[in-house]
């Protein structure tokens, strides 16, 4: 029996709540500067855990359509965050990232055909705003460097959420197969950067192990098939919007784990913010939304589909 549309975004919605545990899971239980290794550790085990599970492999075009979408989605996302969120505050670095929903309205439309709508632009800004509001009080000093990799790693997440709409997947390749070799690219990846950047893995303890045991199943492998599942039967906006969600968890975690105060501002901020992603799961009038158009189908269609991103959009 086939999931409802609320029920689809109530699990899509629950990978950004497991990325808003990163934060808290990295600072209080993992070694302290190893981001490139944290996340090596997070994308290949989880990849290759899929992949066995999957036993699918890519064929024909899809080896490149894979290795693009895990070095956006993955391999450059991955660094990129942690290298924003070391050279500044994390509160500037979630409000970059909360622009996430405006650049796929921008991408949408240049790559799906998809006109942008007043509304989908204002609840974007209001997103933005209230994530600001929640997370900006102590952003301290910008750092040049860090505010580069932060919208970076922005632009490359939503790349990767559009194309991966664009693309869909092969005939007969569920979420669960696309999802592993996305992540098994991105590892690939990023072993030889952390090997280089970084030297060997460093010595873990038993907090250390059980942290990045979570990060990769949890936080990684289960978030990112949900994530991919939701792009699969959500418009890529729709999914998008969810995003939010990851720096209001972190903000929930810091109060009731870490002891962090959340005064007035913050918790209209999160009001805000949680409006307007409640806000953006409404799909768009005369939208159609249905699971993407399978690659291997094109030519049964009379359509010739390719990697050029300046032909016609695939529709959903």
């Amino acid at each position: 029996m086939a999931a409802t549309r609320p029920t689809v975004i109530a699990l899509t919605a629950l990978a950004p709540v497991s990325w808003g545990t990163t934060y808290a899971v990295t600072t209080e239980f993992l070694p302290p500067d190893r981001p490139l290794f944290t996340a090596l550790t997070r994308a290949l085990p989880a990849g290759l855990l899929l992949l066995a599970l999957s036993r699918v492999l890519p064929r024909g075009v899809w080896w490149v359509k894979a290795a693009v979408l895990g070095a956006l989605n993955i391999g450059a996302f991955f660094p990129l965050l942690f290298l924003s969120a070391y050279r500044m505050p994390g509160g500037m670095a979630a409000v970059v990232g909360s622009l996430g929903p405006l650049l796929v309205v921008g991408l949408s439309t240049l790559l799906l055909g998809q006109r942008p709508t007043a509304r989908s632009v204002l609840t974007g800004a209001f997103a933005a705003f209230g994530v600001s509001l929640v997370v900006l009080e102590a952003a301290g000093t910008l750092d040049a460097l860090g505010v580069l990799a932060a919208v970076a790693a922005t632009a490359s997440m939503s790349a990767g959420t559009v194309l991966t709409q664009r693309w869909g997947r092969p005939h007969g390749v569920g979420p669960l197969a696309l999802t592993s070799w996305q992540l098994t690219a991105g590892g690939l990846l990023l072993a030889p950067l952390a090997l280089l950047v970084e030297g060997a893995p460093p010595a873990l303890d038993g907090p250390a192990i059980g942290g990045y045991l979570y990060l990769a199943l949890a936080n990684t492998a289960l978030a990112y098939w949900l994530w991919f599942r939701g792009i699969g039967r959500l418009s890529a906006t729709q999914v998008t919007f969810l995003g939010p969600l990851s720096p209001l968890t972190a903000a929930v975690i810091g109060w009731a784990a870490l002891g962090e105060a959340l005064g007035p501002v913050q918790l209209a901020g999160m009001a805000l913010a949680f409006g307007a992603t409640l806000a953006g799961q409404r799909a768009p009038r005369g939208q159609r939304v249905a699971t993407p158009e399978p690659f291997s189908f094109a030519s049964k269609n009379g359509r010739k589909d390719s990697m050029d991103l300046t032909g016609p959009a695939l529709r959903r």
